[in-house]
């Protein structure tokens, strides 16, 4: 990229006061461009798709579709995006999770003002940039040869993307009918997946999935 260009960025975070300040300290950082926000997952993957933005900065938490999943969204139809995850978490298991979905950077927020902007554009010369409470998970994870399993020991049990998508909105407290609506599928499409998704995972139950998600980081406690 020529100095000249600044580099755009996507903001995706369902609070306006977390936005505002990513806002202030990317302005403060200078040569970045806001080109969008987005206050869901499945806006940041819309538009990330319509601006082509540099790096998209996420949170974990949001609605609809979690940060994780959006990030593998915009990756397959962005692969040349920089992904930025932006969260108050830094669970073991998260944080290797985050890694798997191919982000390029995990910071938590607590470090935004003075880390957030030198972040941004070391990722987008193709490093890796943590902050350093999550440097020091993983790094404690390799010294102690004990790898959180982020992949199911039964590989077929492992839900898909699309079933992912799915069990969050069902997580949510979302009917068929909502779920078909937000995917663009019909509801008997939705009654088919949802079904699938119980028997896959053995659940007889709401509760069940909804401990499920948030257990595996889809939805938040």
């Amino acid at each position: 990229m020529p100095k000249s260009e600044k580099i755009r960025v996507v903001i995706a975070d369902d609070h306006e006061i977390v936005r505002q300040g990513v806002r202030n300290i990317l302005e403060a950082a200078g040569g970045i461009e806001l080109c969008g926000e987005a206050t869901t997952g499945r806006d940041a993957v819309a538009l990330c798709e319509k601006s082509s933005p540099d790096v998209a900065i996420l949170d974990i938490s949001m609605p609809g579709l979690n940060g994780i999943d959006a990030a593998r969204q915009i990756l397959k139809i962005r692969p040349k995006t920089r992904i930025l995850i932006f969260t108050v978490h830094d669970a073991e298991r998260l944080v290797y999770e985050v890694v798997e979905a191919g982000a390029h950077g995990y910071i938590l927020k607590s470090d935004a003002s003075r880390h957030l902007g030198a972040a941004v554009k070391a990722v987008l010369e193709g490093r890796h940039y943590f902050s350093s409470q999550v440097s020091e998970v993983l790094f404690d994870s390799f010294r102690n040869k004990n790898l959180p399993h982020t992949r199911s020991e039964d590989p077929t049990a492992k839900p898909s993307n699309r079933e992912r998508e799915i069990i969050q909105l069902l997580a949510e407290g979302k009917s068929n009918k909502e779920v078909a609506a937000s995917l663009g599928i019909s509801v008997k499409t939705a009654e088919t997946h949802r079904a699938a998704i119980m028997r896959k995972l053995g659940f007889h139950s709401i509760g069940e999935l909804v401990r499920y998600a948030v257990r595996n980081h889809i939805i938040e406690a």
